[in-house]
């Protein structure tokens, strides 16, 4: 069930992002896929705290291939597409590597790693992708707006998504307990 949350909701923000204009909060331009986005790295640590390591890189090329195919398929320029695969393997190996290295309770690699995935998926796709350096949909002004608006946005997810792992694990822990 893991993998295919990871896997589904890879799809559905490559969907949501088409579908929807971005979300525009003062200063800040927010992709409407950014959130299922910051939701990504949540899933994907926990595909790898059930399967490991290399069941987790093998769940990555999936979603990777997944990923640009449906963004191919929505009419994303091969610049977008190429954008998004690039950030998208760099973040999530980041986030693999950063989660497997840390010796800390999984909420708080599940925090670090997803702060740090978050953050690289952000300055990358913007860059590479909308910028124009990229497809040239942003002007340079609005470049560092889009990258901050959706590392708020992950790193807030990411904070919820400890929270409640830090609750469940804690909760289980002490309800299996015995006096």
């Amino acid at each position: 069930m893991r993998i295919i949350l990871y896997l589904v909701a890879i799809i559905t923000a490559n969907v949501v992002t088409a579908a929807f204009a971005p979300l525009q909060l003062g200063v800040f331009i927010i992709p409407m896929g950014t959130f299922l986005i910051g939701a990504t790295f949540i899933f994907r640590d926990l595909v790898q705290n059930k399967y490991g390591r290399k069941k987790t890189y093998f769940c990555i090329a999936i979603a990777l291939a997944l990923s640009a195919l449906v963004s191919f398929l929505l009419g994303d320029t091969l610049l977008i597409v190429l954008a998004s695969a690039l950030s998208f393997v760099i973040s999530e190996t980041a986030d693999t590597e950063i989660y497997t290295r840390l010796n800390l309770p999984m909420s708080w690699r599940v925090l670090y790693s997803g702060i740090v995935g978050g953050l690289l998926d952000s300055v990358i796709f913007v860059i590479i992708g909308l910028s124009p350096i990229g497809a040239n949909f942003i002007p340079w002004e609005a470049v560092p707006f889009a990258i901050f608006g959706q590392i708020i946005v992950k790193t807030v997810i990411q904070g919820i998504a400890a929270i409640i792992i830090n609750v469940i694990y804690y909760t289980s822990r002490n309800h299996t307990a015995t006096p």
